[in-house]
């Protein structure tokens, strides 16, 4: 039972902190999305500014870290794990591409599965990109529970986790309630090649390496911030719309009133 709470604590983590946006620190946001992210209600404010806190904390004497030394590892090293990590976020991508009625994209994202799993060596080298499989979109159930028209809920802030909403967190337990294949395979599997760890790893390896993505840029923004719990919750909400409704160019997009302000960090 502790194992499973510690995966689902990751899986909500990982959720949370792909949110973050990847700015150059300003904080003046357009003026339409911000109206339309203020329909979820904070409901928890003070509560989530504690925990916020709490977390910063946190992510300035571990993440961050941890997150430098990745940065310090050969190019090719970065590289190949990180290609490896996102071929395998493709087990949720397609589910949730079939859920949201998008099975064109579903065969696409198969095929960057099937081929970059066998010829780029188990993920580690992106083959599909260099043969002109279009880029993927990474999809979750979050998504497709907003897709299907359930409102966000509350925003929240959760302890060690991250920003998310009732929706997302939601979204995040189906993960481990069967929606994900890779889990599935680690936990349930009866091979001796996966194992609960080695899911975990994937899970960490993934949020480790979009944190040292972004340490410039999380610096820029607290740093021009006034508000930067206001600034972090504006950029997760306006980021989980735009995912919903596929704005977001690359992996990331999140729209300010000049878009020269961004850096696309994801967008490889």
């Amino acid at each position: 039972m502790l194992k499973k709470i510690l995966i689902i604590s990751v899986l909500i983590f990982l959720q949370g902190i792909n949110a973050y946006a990847g700015s150059d620190g300003e904080t003046t946001l357009n003026k339409k999305k911000t109206e339309q992210v203020t329909k979820t209600r904070d409901c928890f404010e003070k509560l989530n500014r504690a925990t916020f806190s709490f977390n910063q904390g946190l992510d300035k004497t571990l993440l961050k870290p941890i997150a430098e030394g990745y940065r310090k590892l050969p190019e090719g090293v970065q590289t190949g794990t990180s290609n490896a990590v996102r071929n395998l976020s493709n087990l949720i991508t397609i589910p949730n591409n079939v859920l949201q009625g998008d099975v064109k994209t579903a065969f696409v994202n198969t095929g960057r599965l099937l081929v970059n799993s066998t010829v780029g060596i188990l993920g580690f080298i992106d083959v599909a990109n260099k043969i002109g499989f279009p880029k993927y979109e990474r999809e979750d159930y979050g998504q497709t529970l907003g897709k299907w028209g359930f409102g966000p809920g509350c925003y929240l802030v959760l302890p060690v986790l991250g920003p998310s909403t009732v929706r997302d967190t939601t979204g995040s337990f189906v993960n481990v309630l069967g929606g994900d294949p890779w889990y599935n395979a680690s936990t349930h599997g009866n091979n001796e090649f996966l194992s609960e760890g080695v899911y975990l790893a994937s899970k960490g390896i993934s949020g480790i390496e979009f944190r040292a993505n972004n340490i410039e840029s999380l610096e820029n923004l607290e740093k021009n911030s006034i508000d930067f719990y206001a600034s972090i919750r504006s950029l997760y909400l306006q980021d989980r719309e735009n995912k919903i409704k596929n704005l977001q160019r690359g992996n990331l997009e999140i729209i300010f009133e000049d878009d020269n302000g961004w850096e696309e960090i994801e967008n490889k």
